[in-house]
Formats: C-alpha cells, sequence, structure tokens
C-alpha cells in the first residue's frame, strides 16, 4: 500500500517501543506533553543467557504490548476513539521485535483510520531530557549513549540534525556490557559493573583512555575491553581487586565521554549539551558532566532516570513534537516500514 498522507483530528499520540528488550507504551498530547506511560522490562526473561535472544524478545512483545496499552489508557483517562495517531519505533533495532511495534501499531491506526508515524529510535533517546520539568532550548549539542551507540550531535531543531562524532567499534554501552562478562559480573551487565564500580578505587590500575587526544570528536571502546582483559591476565591479579578494575574502567569511559562533549561544546560554540541513552544514568557520568560544564559556564541536561532506558513516552513525544513541528512524514499505513540499520542523520 502505497505511502498517504492522512490529517491528524485528535492531538493525542500514542507511542509504541519495541525495538530491543523493553516493550513501552506512552501516550502524549500535542504541545501538552506526556500523559502516562507504561514499561514492561525483559530482563528476567533474558539473565539465563547472558544477553538479548531476538526470537524470545519478539515473543514477549506479542504477549504485552496490548495490556500495556489499556493500562497506560487507563491511566491518561482516554481511550482509544481520543487516539490522532499513532507513532511507533522503526529503527535501529532488532528486525523481528521492530516488526511487533510496527505490526502492531500499523494494525491499530488502520482500524481507527488514523496516521502511523514511524520514528526513529535514537531521536527518542535525543528528545527525552525534554521530558523534564526544566527541559533543554534549541540549538545544543547531545551525546547519545545507547547500549549500541555512542554519538555527538548538533541539534538544532526536531528533524534538525548534524553527526559530529561517533565510535569506531564498541559503543560506550556496549564496553560496559562485555566488561562486566569478563570480569564475572551477571546480565545486565552495565548496571551491574557501574555499582561494583562505586565500590573499588579508580587508579589502581592503569587503563588507557582511547582517542582522547585524537582532535576529532570521534570515540573508540574496543581496545579499553581488551586491556581490562590484559589485567586480569596478570599473574598478580586477583579477585579482590576487581572492584578496582571496575572502577578504573568507568572512570576511563566516563574521562572520554566528557572530553569529547566539551570539546563538542567548544567547536560548535554552543553551551547547553543533552546526554540521553542508558549510559545517561550512570551517576559517575551525571557528576563529572555537571562539574566540568559548570566550570566552563555551560549547563548540561538529562532525561529523568525513567527515560533513560528504552520506552514508549520518548517515542510518543518524539511523535508529539513531530507533529506540532509539521514533520510527522506521509503516514504509512500499512509499509510496516522499519530499518533494524537506520542513520539518525538520514532523517528530517
Amino acid at each position: 500500500m502505497q505511502h498517504m498522507k492522512q490529517e491528524i483530528k485528535r492531538t493525542l499520540v500514542l507511542g509504541v517501543e519495541s525495538s530491543c528488550d523493553e516493550t513501552g507504551i506512552g501516550l502524549a498530547e500535542v504541545g501538552r506533553g506526556l500523559l502516562a506511560h507504561r514499561l514492561f522490562s525483559q530482563i528476567d526473561l533474558h539473565a539465563a543467557y547472558g544477553g538479548v535472544v531476538p526470537e524470545l524478545a519478539s515473543r514477549d512483545h506479542v504477549r504485552r504490548v496490548v495490556p500495556l496499552l489499556r493500562e497506560a489508557l487507563a491511566a491518561a483517562g482516554c481511550g482509544l476513539q481520543d487516539l490522532g495517531a499513532v507513532g511507533y519505533t522503526t529503527g535501529p533495532g532488532l528486525a523481528g521485535a521492530l516488526l511487533v511495534g510496527a505490526s502492531f501499531a500499523e494494525a491499530l491506526a488502520f482500524s481507527l483510520d488514523i496516521p502511523a508515524i514511524p520514528i526513529h529510535h535514537l531521536e527518542g533517546h535525543l528528545l527525552s531530557p525534554m521530558l523534564s520539568q526544566d527541559p533543554p532550548e534549541f540549538p545544543f549539542v547531545a551525546l547519545l549513549v545507547s547500549g549500541g551507540h555512542t554519538q555527538l550531535m548538533r541539534v538544532g531543531g526536531v528533524g534538525d540534525y548534524e553527526l559530529l562524532g561517533e565510535s569506531v567499534d564498541d559503543a560506550a554501552g556496549e564496553a560496559f556490557d562485555k566488561t562486566a562478562k569478563l570480569i564475572g559480573l551477571g546480565y545486565p551487565g552495565g548496571p551491574a559493573l557501574s555499582r561494583l564500580a562505586a565500590t573499588g578505587v579508580p587508579g589502581r590500575f592503569k587503563l588507557p583512555r582511547p582517542m582522547i587526544h585524537s582532535g576529532d570528536l570521534m570515540f573508540s571502546f574496543s581496545g579499553l575491553k581488551t586491556a581490562v582483559l590484559t589485567a586480569t591476565r596478570q599473574p598478580e591479579f586477583d579477585a579482590s581487586q576487581t572492584a578496582d578494575l571496575a572502577a578504573e574502567f568507568q572512570a576511563a569511559v566516563v574521562d572520554v565521554l566528557c572530553a569529547k562533549a566539551l570539546a563538542a561544546l567548544k567547536q560548535t560554540g554552543l553551551s547547553r549539551l543533552v546526554v540521553a541513552g542508558g549510559v545517561g544514568a550512570n551517576a559517575s557520568l551525571r557528576e563529572v558532566l555537571k562539574r566540568e560544564t559548570a566550570r566552563r559556564r555551560a549547563r548540561v541536561y538529562f532525561p529523568e532516570l525513567e527515560y533513560c532506558s528504552d520506552n514508549g513516552a520518548m517515542i510518543a513525544f518524539a511523535c508529539a513534537m513531530r507533529i506540532q513541528a509539521g514533520k510527522q512524514g506521509a503516514g504509512t499505513q500499512g509499509a510496516f516500514a522499519i530499518r533494524p540499520r537506520w542513520p539518525l542523520s538520514e532523517i528530517a
């Protein structure tokens, strides 16, 4: 079926997130903001396997999406008849998981004769700090640090994104998870490593700060992970030193992220920094960026902790912002337009 432009007759927007291992539903009103959201995490489901199993993730999205929608509608005091559009995560993400959300959103939109609007997962993260009580104003520099992405973007407005730099290999979140596995921590590794790091002392090990002096805004974290592995294989290493190694690893990642983000502010001449994505919940990163931006008379904005992980609230809100800006696209009834790989710089 060809894409078609549809009039949005009501301002209530449903957001559906199913890109990986969280099923999220959000309800937002254009010009007003978030009304309600519900989230189900599959952490317990995948813990036995030490990572996300795509087929299990897809099947669990099928089980969760309708009950979550009912809960969110009840919390907002709304019904399906009140919806004016359905936004859904189109990519990037796991293909099968994305198809669940796309199929559900497209079918629901078709049945209600309202537009289905594809939303970029990272745009949802990028705009999530604007859900806070004190949102940033455009333009700003965004540090996107989700599980699979580490990028610096210049954000001029909704749909106005310029890529400044990104990781050439592992993202910061991937490095956290892989390093956690190397030192014997469970799934999900990133939060477990951060908790362990809080009990250790950085500096007792000497880990590299990859590309911190590269002169550009690119990142690399795979070598840092290898340095951790090398440290654990030294004859003098024992389990009692694991917390110190975790603390040094976290400090190295934070040092690099902070240095590059500050360099991006200087390069763009902007004074507002937005940090979004799962790694944005890291307490050490928040503390260092708050301190260092204040020293430079800049300001950093973080999403509320509940919006750092994947969630439907950010998808509903991003969809509402696109509608408000007149950038909702053509609508996609019946198109099932998933894009497992989708650079954020390609959208407008």
